[in-house]
């Protein structure tokens, strides 16, 4: 198992892999070349989001459970939402709740990391334009969602795209099991069998309908299970052998 970790080394961020627990500095091009260098610690350290995407392309509906809860039929094609590289924090970054939206609700996401460029990529060849696999919190205001107003506006404030703590490479993600827990109880437990469009289908679908770059993340879509968060809370998103992504909730400073 290879994870691969972005932290900061003597105060510039770096690239590290994690091979049978021990930790080296990635020597070269993550998307091109690269080697395991120099051994490092990841003790104490300041992990920073492992990629920092163009873009964010999220799946809506893409669990049957998630669709049943929501009330919504089970969509024909994938349902495909934007979320700006501005909402990218890392592990341990607050998740800031702006003034006035309302309920704004974990969701627990799988994240496939794009290793090379994919433009009209076949379902048989997206094996081959992935780099690995990362976990995301696909933080919604839903009470904004829930009244009307498009995806992007309600998923794409600073701080909903937390990304991490690693990137896994070399996974089968056809059953991994996917979890969102808020202050150490579990909300939402599923695995990836329950996609109704699985990782190929979508490099396919979205690589159709635009350029998919090196390091840009598809947010496969959430279980059932969401729920709210209120500053104070504390949300972890939990991916077979990706590992915890952690984030405390706080409001927006000056905020009621």
């Amino acid at each position: 198992m290879r994870r691969i970790y972005r932290t900061l080394v003597d105060g510039s961020p770096r690239l590290v892999v994690e091979e049978d627990g021990r930790p080296r500095l990635v020597e070269g091009d993550l998307f091109g070349a690269w080697r395991a260098g120099a051994e490092t610690s990841l003790d104490g350290s300041t992990l920073l989001p492992p990629v920092m995407p163009t873009k964010i392309v999220a799946v809506g509906l893409n669990y049957r459970d998630h669709a049943a809860e929501r009330n919504k039929p089970l969509p024909a094609e994938p349902m495909i939402f934007l979320k700006p590289s501005t909402a990218v924090i890392g592990p341990g970054a607050a998740i800031v709740i702006p003034p006035g939206v309302g309920q704004v609700d974990h969701e627990a996401e799988l994240g496939i990391v794009i290793g090379r460029r994919a433009t009209r990529v076949s379902r048989a060849n997206a094996a081959a334009h992935v780099l690995g696999v990362t976990a995301v919190n696909d933080v919604t205001a839903r009470a904004m969602q829930d009244r009307g107003i498009q995806y992007s506006h309600c998923k794409g404030f600073d701080t909903f795209a937390p990304l991490g703590p690693a990137i896994a490479l070399d996974l089968d993600t056809s059953h991994l099991r996917v979890e969102g827990i808020v202050n150490g109880r579990v909300r939402q437990s599923s695995t990836t069998r329950e996609l109704i469009f699985t990782v190929a289908d979508l490099v396919e679908f979205i690589s159709r309908v635009m350029t998919l770059l090196p390091g840009d993340v598809i947010a496969t879509g959430t279980p059932a299970g969401i729920g709210p968060l209120e500053p104070g809370d504390t949300v972890t998103v939990r991916v077979e052998h990706v590992g915890e992504l952690t984030n405390p909730v706080t409001a927006a400073q000056g905020a009621p």
